[in-house]
C-alpha cells in the first residue's frame, strides 16, 4: 500500500511518514502544494493525507486541482482550522474525511485504513477471501484459522490483493505499491514475495492468471 504525506512541518510530516510505515505503507513526502500537486497527480497512492496550511500553493487548491484532473484517490485532509465552513469548503472540493490539528496519530491512522478499506469496496477491517483471513488492524494473517506469520513486505502484498480481490492485479501494480516509486526494482522482485507467501500459505491461496496478474483464491 503506498501513501503520500502532505505536510510543510518537518516533525510532523516525520512522524506521519514513521507512523503510516508502522502499520504497512510505503510513503512519500511533499512539503509544498506545488511538488504535491505534481507528484499526487503524476504518481499513484492508495490514500493522501493532505495538510491545507502548505506554502506557493493552498491545500485546497490542490485538492481541487486532482479532483478536477480526475485523480480519485482518498484523501484525508488536516488543518489547523477548526470551524464548520471550512470542513464544508474541502469537503465540497473533494476530501473524503477531515481531521483538525492536534490530532491523535491512532485516531489518523484509524481513518486512514477506513478510508482505504472503502475506496476497494470492503469496509470491514478483517477481509475474508477463501480460505484466508486478513485482518488490517492488527496486520496478521491466517489460512482457516492458522495464524501465518509474514514480513511487513509479504503482509502489504496481501492487503493489496485482498482488497482488490474483485480483479486480477497485474505485477505491475503490485511492483509501485509494494515499493514505491524505486526504478531499481523489477517484477521478478514481485514473483519472489508470491513465492514466499505460496510456501506460507500454500500455493492454491494466490493465484496467476498468466498475462495478466495475481488474485486471491475465493473458493471456500
Amino acid at each position: 500500500m503506498r501513501a503520500l504525506v502532505v505536510e510543510d512541518d518537518g516533525r510532523i510530516a516525520a512522524d506521519l511518514k514513521r507512523a503510516l510505515e508502522s502499520t504497512g505503507f510505503v510513503t512519500d513526502l511533499a512539503s509544498d502544494g506545488e511538488d504535491a500537486w505534481f507528484t499526487g497527480g503524476t504518481e499513484t497512492y492508495d490514500i493522501i493525507v493532505l495538510d491545507l496550511g502548505l506554502p506557493r500553493l493552498d491545500g485546497l487548491t490542490v485538492l481541487k486541482r486532482w479532483r478536477e484532473e480526475g485523480v480519485d484517490v482518498p484523501v484525508l485532509v488536516l488543518t489547523a482550522r477548526g470551524s464548520w465552513t471550512e470542513r464544508v469548503e474541502g469537503i465540497d472540493a473533494g476530501a473524503d474525511d477531515y481531521l483538525p490539528k492536534p490530532f491523535h496519530m491512532e485516531e489518523l491512522i484509524a481513518r486512514v485504513r477506513a478510508l482505504v478499506r472503502r475506496s476497494g469496496g470492503r469496509g470491514a477491517a478483517t477481509q475474508r477471501i477463501g480460505r484466508l483471513t486478513v485482518d488490517l488492524n492488527r496486520m496478521t494473517a491466517s489460512v482457516e484459522g492458522v495464524p501465518v506469520a509474514t514480513t511487513p513486505l509479504e503482509f502489504r502484498l496481501l492487503t493489496y490483493l485482498a482488497l482488490h480481490s474483485e480483479r486480477v492485479v497485474p505485477p505491475t501494480d503490485l511492483l509501485e505499491h509494494l515499493y514505491g516509486d524505486d526504478d531499481a526494482r523489477e517484477t521478478n522482485a514481485v514473483e519472489a514475495v508470491v513465492a514466499r507467501l505460496r510456501r506460507k500459505l500454500g500455493n492454491d491461496v494466490i493465484r496467476t492468471k498468466r498475462g495478466f496478474g495475481y488474485y486471491l483464491d475465493s473458493s471456500p
